[in-house]
């Protein structure tokens, strides 16, 4: 995206003030999406993303100035006035930048770019024909064609000089269902990094518009949930939403080197029940949240959290890393150039386990199903949470009464953890869309069915 000699005179700029690291992050992204509501198409639009951003580290803190001029005058511009916000006689040097390789493990068949707009309208078209086939109490249904190309260049005064280019598309599927009197709304929203062959090769558009519709029909028909203390099984896929939130989030850097998570300390110690591991890998080929580097310039690998309880890492990036003394683990990521990167998720999952799917329900007595969870807030400096239950169904005797609705599940991710007594065999992962400072970036969430012993359920 730029000659490595513009790429070290810039970061050179970055210094002039002193200083003891810089990089330089540049990124040119076209964003493609569609939307068809009432079987027509309302909106199709391509946009650009382009732009640059400067860091300079100084003691304990950094400098971040971003600008959209990445011509060299430009860029000089950024780093200058990054640098003038620095007063300090430790003063780095800029090693000439080193290419790093990367492999290839995202192949893509089908560029955004190359997408035909009837293309995918058919296959908005065929989603929410399949939604509205479910029910004639379907009243609503949108889809939605998401796809963006994102090409990055990282260099920084160590030498790293690194580009990477990632494609990612979904598709989103709301489904109302109204009797008259109330609504009630199904939601799916499958997606890949890979091109327009995700809809060859994992997602059937039909089938996401079934089953958002359906979850909207079954849950306009059920009664509203008991509140109570009771056992509660978390279906696979998306369920890995409440660890991601209620124990992910803790395990950042961002959190924990400011003393402000539940787990600061804990490397090492026992967490979560011995059944429990869990891992944040970041070489998953063609899965949502999978980088082959980071924002940073550092490459992905596969970070082991929790093992068999255990605490065994911390998520970590160059500068929040840096103040716990721990190296980046390659989780420096970002929105945008307009952001500076902080520690984040990339696909987080609980492995599978031994346990079977149908014994946790069999075995659990009276509780609550979960086969589908929504959103929710988290606290991560005290792990307290509160999440929605999209679709849930009673349990009574070991078996499957009926659906309930407006449930939630309300407890601290510590105890959580130590709760979970049932981990099964099928690890399934779910796509999302994960806020924090660097803002929104994607993420994959996943686990196979676990049971939590006991467990805060609101309701009515």
């Amino acid at each position: 995206m730029i000659s490595h000699t513009l790429a070290q005179e810039v970061l050179a700029a970055a210094l002039t003030r002193g200083g003891h690291f810089a990089d330089l992050f540049l990124e040119d992204t076209t964003h493609h999406g569609m939307m068809l509501r009432g079987g027509k198409v309302e909106t199709a639009n391509t946009s650009r993303l382009h732009g640059a951003g400067v860091r300079v580290f100084a003691g304990d803190q950094f400098y971040y100035v971003y600008t959209n001029d990445t011509g060299r005058e430009g860029l000089l511009r950024c780093a200058r006035r990054a640098a003038d916000a620095v007063s300090s006689s430790d003063r780095g040097a800029v090693t000439p930048p080193r290419k790093l390789a990367l492999q290839d493990i995202h192949p893509v068949k089908a560029w955004p770019g190359d997408v035909e707009g009837a293309k995918a309208a058919a296959k908005l078209r065929e989603a929410s024909l399949a939604a509205r086939a479910v029910s004639p109490e379907i009243t609503q249904v949108t889809a939605n064609y998401i796809a963006w190309d994102q090409n990055v260049a990282i260099f920084n005064t160590e030498g790293v000089a690194a580009e990477d280019r990632r494609v990612y598309t979904r598709l989103v599927c709301v489904a109302v269902a109204s009797n008259g009197a109330e609504n009630q709304t199904g939601y799916t929203a499958p997606g890949a990094r890979m091109g327009f062959e995700l809809f060859d090769l994992r997602v059937d558009p039909a089938k996401a518009g079934e089953h958002a519709a359906r979850q909207a029909v079954t849950m306009l028909h059920a009664p509203e949930c008991p509140a109570g203390v009771m056992p509660v099984v978390i279906e696979n896929g998306f369920g890995g939403v409440i660890f991601h939130e209620a124990c992910g989030h803790s395990l950042e850097a961002t959190s924990v080197s400011k003393g402000m998570s539940e787990f600061c300390g804990k490397l090492g110690m026992q967490i979560a029940a011995p059944c429990v591991s869990a891992m944040d890998d970041g070489l998953l080929p063609n899965e949502w949240g999978s980088i082959a580097i980071d924002d940073e310039g550092t490459p992905a690998g596969n970070l082991v959290l929790i093992e068999n309880g255990v605490l065994k890492n911390y998520l970590t990036d160059r500068y929040y890393g840096g103040r716990m003394n721990a190296p980046s683990t390659g989780s420096g990521r970002r929105q945008s150039y307009a952001f500076a990167p902080c520690a984040r998720m990339r696909n987080t999952y609980i492995a599978a386990g031994q346990d079977c799917d149908e014994e946790m329900i069999a075995t659990m007595g009276d509780g609550l199903y979960a086969a589908a969870m929504g959103g929710g807030s988290v606290n991560p400096t005290t792990g307290e949470f509160n999440f929605a239950v999209d679709e849930g169904y009673l349990v009574k005797g070991g078996k499957i009464a009926h659906p309930v609705r407006g449930a939630s599940l309300i407890g601290r991710g510590a105890e959580v953890l130590q709760r979970i007594d049932r981990v099964g065999r099928h690890m399934r992962m779910a796509q999302g869309m994960c806020g924090s400072l660097s803002g929104s970036v994607p993420t994959n969430v996943g686990q196979p069915r676990i049971r939590v012993s006991s467990m805060t359920v609101g309701g009515k």
